[in-house]
């Protein structure tokens, strides 16, 4: 059980990084605790009372009062981030003590042990404002999605942003290839299919292949095509967390687990070949990804046919145009990555974008 109470006290800095304060004599609540803390990669500073060092009380980004100790800290200085942590489910009279110490929150041991350890994380790690999360997908097979997913990503890290480039597309041949990184070292897809819950955000970010200045989620070539949709949205809550920009590159089909990551994104692309066939298929994919999705904007690629410029396209798509995606030559299996040459097309496309989309927030 975990319970909120709103009154009024003076802000504290926000921002600031560093496990828990935990206030308790209780021994039994001590070990759940530091389990918890475990669980949640923080490393916790542990008193009986309100502590003697100075400004500890005050600077810790989690205060985490044992029941048993509320009556210790009633002098303390009002602050934001306190919960008051108990056993009994049945004791009425908790309310009042978290009152009496300030407390944001009521949690009751063991039912409110997730939402406590999800809590932890997030002071631990420092959240602040999401990633800027960009999904990028094809009207038709062969549209180039891949491409402008690689190229928004390389364009995004060398402008010095924290950036992840998640492959959704398990049958599109893995972009760790694309950007000639197979044999890197790191986790691929499968290693997460076991994840549930939380997925610490350093964690993943630290187990991943670092290719071109940014981090690749990519597949393996073992015959796993499947990530469960729990750990699919675990993993690109995880990502998303750390700031900065992700993009995905998604399949065309909507199953479970991409439902998942359609529902977390601010944006999706949807990259169409300017010929007729392919807007018609481009349909399709728009209704399906629609359902979930409700800023998707067309990316429109050359050469365009008479008569059916990007313009048009997005008419018939009746879809908001991003703009008209250029050629530009690459070696498939070696040599730099799409959107590797600064200068190049494809490149100046990329850059024109993000200054559109500026990110907000996001790491370096």
């Amino acid at each position: 059980m975990a319970g909120a109470i709103t009154h009024d006290r003076p802000p504290t800095a926000e921002g600031r990084q560093g496990g828990p304060l935990i206030v308790t004599e209780d021994v039994d609540l001590l070990d759940d605790l530091l389990r918890l803390c475990a669980a949640a990669g923080a490393r916790p500073e542990v008193h009986h009372g309100i502590p003697e060092r100075r400004g500890s009380w005050e600077a810790a980004p989690l205060v985490l009062v044992g029941d048993d100790a509320a009556s210790r800290v009633r002098g303390a200085a009002r602050r934001r981030g306190v919960v008051l942590v108990g056993r009994d489910q049945d004791d009425s009279g908790v309310w009042r003590r978290a009152v009496e110490i300030g407390a944001d929150h009521v949690l009751v041991l063991p039912d409110g042990e997730q939402w406590l350890v999800d809590r932890i994380a997030d002071v631990a790690e420092g959240v602040g404002r999401p990633a800027l999360t960009i999904g990028v997908l094809g009207g038709r097979g062969g549209a180039g999605a891949s491409t402008l997913a690689c190229a928004l990503a390389v364009t995004s890290a060398r402008e010095g942003k924290r950036t992840l480039l998640v492959d959704a597309d398990p049958l599109g041949g893995g972009l760790d290839v694309l950007l000639g990184g197979e044999t890197a070292e790191g986790l691929r897809w499968p290693a997460f299919a076991a994840s549930r819950g939380r997925v610490g955000g350093g964690a993943l970010e630290e187990s991943l292949p670092r290719l071109h200045a940014l981090r690749v989620l990519s597949w393996d070539r073992s015959d796993t095509v499947t990530v469960p949709p729990q750990a699919v949205r675990a993993v690109l809550a995880a990502a998303r967390r750390r700031g900065g920009v992700v993009v995905v590159d998604l399949p065309r089909r909507v199953d479970e687990g991409v439902a998942e990551i359609l529902a977390q994104l601010d944006m999706g692309l949807l990259v169409v070949p300017a010929d007729l066939r392919s807007v018609a298929a481009a349909g399709r994919v728009a209704s399906a990804v629609g359902m979930v999705l409700r800023d998707l904007r067309i990316v429109v690629r050359g050469p365009c046919v008479p008569g059916l410029d990007d313009r048009e396209v997005a008419r018939l798509l009746d879809l908001p145009l991003v703009g008209e995606l250029p050629a530009e030559s690459f070696p498939l299996d070696a040599g730099p990555p799409p959107g590797s040459a600064a200068k190049g097309p494809l490149a100046r496309f990329c850059a024109a974008f993000w200054k559109r989309v500026p990110v907000e927030g996001g790491g370096v």
